[in-house]
């Protein structure tokens, strides 16, 4: 029995954990920060990412999920995904912007928090808790996992140098960008129902091929962005393909009621017609 309820704690230990990352990367972005320490930041972020990534699946293995663990797990998703990420981007490129670098800042921090909200909502009105095939809206870990891997590839590429002035705007749309798609209805594959298979080895070696491409052909760094970055895509995607497949069968199913509507209009014309026809008449009878 005690050994059950110590199971409980160690999901848990992982979500505090990935707390612990954000914290470390929020202290190493305060004050003037060097461009060293944003990007030992981005890489604290990024193992954040690797704690809040298993601390589902160690429920889920060992059958602990409970409504405590959810409630942790959103908060740190608020503290590792999105107050630091949203202060390290502000550091690293949209300060100079003054006000509004500020803004669009808060905006991805305060979308992130929407989107974890609307979550929580969710799984709660549904009978299965929060799974399923696809989110409703970009996860607000892989929307950090964006700007974490375009921070971490400028400081490995550019070999520590600051981002350029030029570069700045591009960033600010990226964010808010970002930000609008987490509080999207834009879907986006969880991959938790994902199987040891031909098809799942197929696209692993698939995206080992393509990272090792871009590797060798550009430069490791951007290996990174490049994954996030599909992810990104495909989620828009599939969701303008299901859009269009939707439009297409209301087109469909418009039609076919109308099709029925005209044949009953026809059918009764044809049913009054006949029935004028066939009365008979009743004035007088001339021998």
């Amino acid at each position: 029995m005690k050994l059950r309820k110590l199971m409980f704690v160690l999901p848990n230990l992982f979500t505090v954990t990935s707390i612990f990352c954000g914290f470390y990367a929020i202290t190493l972005c305060s004050g003037e920060a060097t461009p060293v320490q944003l990007y030992q930041a981005a890489l604290a972020i990024l193992f954040a990412m690797f704690f809040d990534g298993f601390d589902g699946r160690v429920a889920r293995l060992t059958k602990t999920q409970s409504d405590f663990g959810m409630q942790l797990d959103s908060l740190a998703d608020v503290m590792s995904f999105g107050a630091a990420p949203a202060l390290l981007v502000y550091k690293w490129a949209l300060a100079p912007m003054g006000f509004w670098g500020l803004f669009i800042s808060f905006a991805f921090m305060a979308c992130g928090a929407m989107r974890l909200a609307r979550f929580n909502v969710l799984a709660m009105r549904n009978p299965h808790g929060g799974g399923g095939s696809f989110f409703v809206g970009l996860p607000i870990p892989l929307a950090a996992g964006v700007l974490v891997s375009l921070i971490i590839s400028h400081h490995v590429a550019s070999q520590g140098e600051a981002l350029g002035d030029g570069a700045r705007m591009p960033v600010a749309v990226a964010v808010g960008a970002l930000s609008l798609l987490m509080v999207s209805t834009v879907r986006y594959r969880t991959f938790k129902d994902a199987r040891p298979g031909r098809k799942t080895a197929l696209v692993f070696m698939a995206m080992a091929l393509t990272g090792g491409f871009i590797a060798q052909q550009f430069h490791p760094a951007w290996v990174l962005v490049t994954y996030f970055f599909a992810y990104l895509v495909m989620g828009l995607v599939e969701s303008a393909v299901s859009v269009r497949s939707r439009l297409v069968s209301r087109k469909v199913g418009a039609g076919a009621v109308a099709a029925v509507a005209v044949a009953t209009e026809l059918d009764e014309d044809d049913d009054e017609d006949s029935e004028a026809n066939a009365a008979p008449d009743d004035g007088p009878a001339y021998l």
